[in-house]
Parts: structure tokens; sequence; C-alpha cells
């Protein structure tokens, strides 16, 4: 028995596409299925351009609802770092000029000779006074010269007096002239400054800041009222006096600025994240504060304690939740007291109990366990 097969027709767009190399204007066929999906042949043999690379952002798809597909993890986005204020470069602390103090009480003392030398040349030194110092009698009188020579020795007095300093421990003087910065005096004892230049006094010693109650939020978002000490000191004085108007209220600012980006943790928290937060808190003043020759050593949370606006509602879940622990507590003690005296009854053979007595033995030992906790309590 044969079987005789019928060959296949070939559609004409692929007879066409076998044929001659020269290969004919090709036919805009069409290929139809059952699914009524139409695919023009010719958009599958044609020659297209070389494919180009677009670079794309990485697609995130979230959970589409109704279909039960998990959302996918979202790669975790590392916020950019805050850039860090900056101040002039060539601003920075050096030392100034100085003189010992002899210097100055010296050139005060040739000033205040030569005004005495000066009066007995133009002879109006008093008489009594050219007697005691047995000095010859000079009727010379004031004249351009004897002027001149009063300018001098007047001038060299005042320079000589009125440069004299006292420098202090922990105490500095940044000096200036005309807008600019001519260095810093950290030195101690009697000093000859330029009396010309202008004397600003800053204070270099090892400082405690207790803050004033400031704005801040702990890790759920609820507003808190925090008090910190700050441990500081200047270290560049020349920053810290020219780089901004007033360095101390430059560092407040940077507290309230790291309390807004830093959560505290509540009173009762573990001692490990109140240690953290002490720490970012630092970092992050050290961070903002070195740019203007400020050292801070340590900022710490002494005080914390929650905003007037929110105090009353967060003391009543304080309580509400520091009582449903009480209670799982007690509940906890009085089931362990109950299995302990029904299994200890048990065991040791002193009473035989079915279901039902059990249940009831239960019952019984559980309210007069609570009951005699429950007046104990108070």
């Amino acid at each position: 028995m044969s079987t005789t097969t019928s060959p296949t027709p070939e559609p004409e767009g692929l007879a066409g596409l076998a044929g001659s190399g020269e290969g004919p204007a090709r036919p805009a066929r069409l290929i139809q299925n059952e699914g009524t999906t139409e695919i023009p042949v010719h958009l599958l043999f044609r020659d297209g351009p070389d494919p180009v690379s677009v670079p794309l952002r990485p697609t995130v798809v979230a959970r589409r609802q109704g279909t039960g597909e998990q959302p996918r993890l979202r790669r975790p986005v590392q916020p950019k770092p805050r850039p860090a204020p900056e101040v002039d470069p060539d601003l920075a602390e050096r030392p100034a000029r100085v003189l010992p103090g002899a210097a100055g009480v010296f050139a005060g003392a040739c000033g205040a000779a030569g005004c005495l030398a000066t009066s007995w040349w133009a002879g109006v030194l008093p008489p009594l006074l050219v007697e005691a110092l047995r000095l010859p009698v000079s009727a010379a009188g004031l004249g351009p010269v004897q002027w001149a020579a009063y300018t001098g020795a007047g001038a060299l007095g005042l320079v000589g007096l009125g440069g004299l300093a006292r420098g202090r421990t922990g105490r500095a003087w940044v000096l200036g002239m005309f807008g600019g910065y001519r260095g810093t005096v950290r030195r101690t004892g009697l000093l000859w400054v330029n009396p010309l230049l202008l004397r600003r006094r800053v204070d270099v010693r090892l400082r405690h800041w207790r803050s004033e109650p400031m704005p801040a939020a702990d890790g759920n978002g609820v507003a808190l009222r925090v008090v910190v000490l700050v441990v500081w000191r200047v270290r560049d004085t020349a920053r810290a006096t020219l780089g901004v108007d007033d360095h101390e209220t430059y560092l407040r600012e940077c507290v309230e600025a790291a309390l807004a980006r830093v959560p505290v943790e509540m009173p009762g928290a573990s001692r490990g994240s109140v240690e953290m937060a002490g720490d970012a808190l630092t970092r992050l003043v050290v961070r903002d504060a070195e740019a203007v020759g400020l050292q801070v050593f340590s900022v710490r949370p002494v005080r914390v304690e929650y905003a007037p606006e929110v105090a009353a509602a967060m003391h009543r879940r304080r309580i509400a939740a520091l009582d449903a622990q009480q209670r799982a507590t007690m509940l906890t003690s009085v089931v362990d007291s109950v299995e302990d005296t029904v299994t200890r009854l048990t065991m040791r053979g002193l009473v035989e109990l079915d279901d039902y007595e059990r249940k009831a033995l239960v019952k019984d030992l559980t309210v007069a366990f609570c009951a005699g906790r429950g007046e104990a309590a108070p």
C-alpha cells in the first residue's frame, strides 16, 4: 500500500529569494497564521544598519498590582557627599613680629628724657627743677628747632609706651592693619606691639559649651529637645577671627545643622546607640568647624526630652507600653508557676487528675496567683 504525498507549495516570497542571484524586487508578502499575526516578509530579511548601543538607565521594576509578583530589591543609592565649607587658603595663622617689652620701656624713657632736655634747652623748665638737677640756665627760647625736638621726643615716647602690651596664657591677639592680616601674637609677658595695628583678642583655651535646648528628632521622626555639651578650642586664630563674623555663633549653627541630620535616641535606649549618635554628631561638627580653624573634640547630648507639642502624647504612649510589658511579664510568671505546680503534683504522685480535674486545677491556680500578684503589686 503506497501513500502519495503532495508537495507543499512554497511561498512566493521565499521562492523569489531562492532564485537567481541577481535578486528581483522583493514583494511585500505577508506571513499569516491562525492567531491573526501578520509579519511583513521584507522586514524579516532586509539588511538593516549595524546596531547602535544606546546608554540606558537601570530600570527598577516594582510589584504590579494584582499579579502576585514579588517586588525586586532596589539598589541602594549612595548619597552624594555634602561639599565641605571652604575658606581662603591663603588665610592661615602665622606669628606676628613683636619686640620684648623692655624695648618699649626704653623708647618711652628716651622720649620723656628728650622732652625734658628740650624744655631745659628752650628755657621753659621751672627754676626749682633746674636748681634741683644742678643744670646751667639756658634761654634759647622756643624756636622751630625746639618744636621739632619736642615733636620727635614726644612721638618716641608715645610709640614706646603706647605699644606696651601684656600677653597672658590662653589668650592671643590677632593683628591687622587697613583690613589686612598681620599675624598672631601667642607669647606671654610684657611685649611691645606696633600701636598702629588693630588688636583683636581671642581665647585659645580648651572650652566647654553647654547649649540651650535645640530642636532634634529621633529615628521615628518624633520632635525632641536636646541639650548638647561641646568640647572645643580655637586652633587657627586667623580663620576663626577673619573667616567668619563670629566663630562661636558659627559653632552653634554647626551643632544645630548636625542635630537636624542625625537622629537622637531617647533616654533608656541602649548605650551603643547613644554612643553612635554622639560619634555621628562629632564627625559632622568637626567637618564643618575645621574649615574656620575650630578644633572640636566631642559633641554629646546630655539631656534629651520630647518637644512640648508631643510630650503629653508620648508620655501616655510610654506608660501604655510599660503597662503592657508589665502585664506580659506577670502573665508569663503566672503560667510558669501554674505549670511548675501541676507538674510537681503529678510527678510526685500526690494526686491523680483526669483532663477535667486538671483543667479545673489550672484555672483555680491561675486565678489565685493572679489575685495574689495583683494585691502585692501596689
